[in-house]
């Protein structure tokens, strides 16, 4: 197995963080078809992470930590299928716009665009999946995942504001980590291995990240949950979501830019 240095990665995501640019510059309809993508494919994630993990409450009940690697080790295949298929995903987006910027090839203005249309398709995507692949098929309508799903929603709305937000910078610290691994690598069994490690350490860990909350969130709503949309927005979606542009943009993005990229004048 051969894989690229971490210049040659740094390298690999200047070229991303460029493409994608040229695409929210040129080609709005594209991105915001592939930010739809990303969302349905992090739900899918979410959905399966759900009904393995608590699908066996007999044995995970005595033995939390069986749960969480299980619901760990389902989640990745949302990133997975976004990084190989070429969707466009908000916090990935974070870490990858990075280089470009800190190589003048990007403005505030592109980063806010491609951020902004990005994160409203992957609202749209999740939605989409939730309510057409989960809640009208009535996937959480039984025992034990009616419970389940509700409790998470719970759960995700009634943490502190402080604790959501650090949380936050961790889910997105180990997702553009896991971008970066999959980039190292030429292979489909390399680029999934990159994307799994990180992402499965997250979800153990109980991180939050934004865009699978734009699936747990509603589907917990549907279902029946005790809080509203506003509740939902303030007091998880925001503080996640400026907690994972914290974790990516700063912790893997700038870091790893000005560690790693070469210089204009040391190419």
């Amino acid at each position: 197995m051969h894989i690229k240095t971490p210049s040659q990665i740094a390298d690999a995501t200047l070229t991303a963080g460029n493409s994608k640019i040229h695409l929210t510059r040129h080609d709005k309809k594209r991105l915001f078809i592939q930010s739809i993508m990303a969302g349905a494919f992090i739900s899918f994630g979410g959905i399966l992470s759900l009904i393995v993990g608590y699908g066996c409450p007999e044995i995970t009940g005595a033995n939390p930590g069986i749960q969480k690697l299980l619901s760990g080790c389902m989640f990745p295949i949302g990133l997975i299928l976004v990084v190989v298929l070429g969707a466009e995903l908000f916090t990935g987006n974070n870490a990858l716009l990075i280089p470009a910027y800190m190589r003048k090839n990007a403005t505030v203005g592109d980063i806010a665009l491609n951020w902004s249309m990005v994160y409203a398709g992957n609202f749209v995507g999740a939605l989409l999946f939730t309510f057409t692949l989960v809640v009208i098929p009535g996937l959480l309508s039984v025992a034990p995942y009616h419970d389940t799903i509700l409790a998470i929603g719970t759960a995700k709305v009634s943490q502190p504001w402080l604790t959501i937000l650090l949380k936050g910078i961790g889910a997105n610290w180990c997702v553009c980590l896991a971008v970066w691994l999959a980039l190292s690598g030429k292979t489909l069994l390399e680029k999934c291995i990159g994307c799994w490690f990180p992402v499965m350490a997250f979800v153990a860990l109980g991180y939050e990240h934004s865009i699978a909350n734009m699936f747990y969130l509603p589907a917990a709503m549907a279902e029946g949950a005790g809080f509203t949309a506003w509740e939902a927005v303030w007091n998880n979606l925001i503080p996640a979501t400026l907690g994972n542009i914290v974790g990516g943009s700063l912790l893997v993005g700038c870091v790893h830019s000005y560690v790693h990229l070469k210089k204009a004048d040391e190419k």
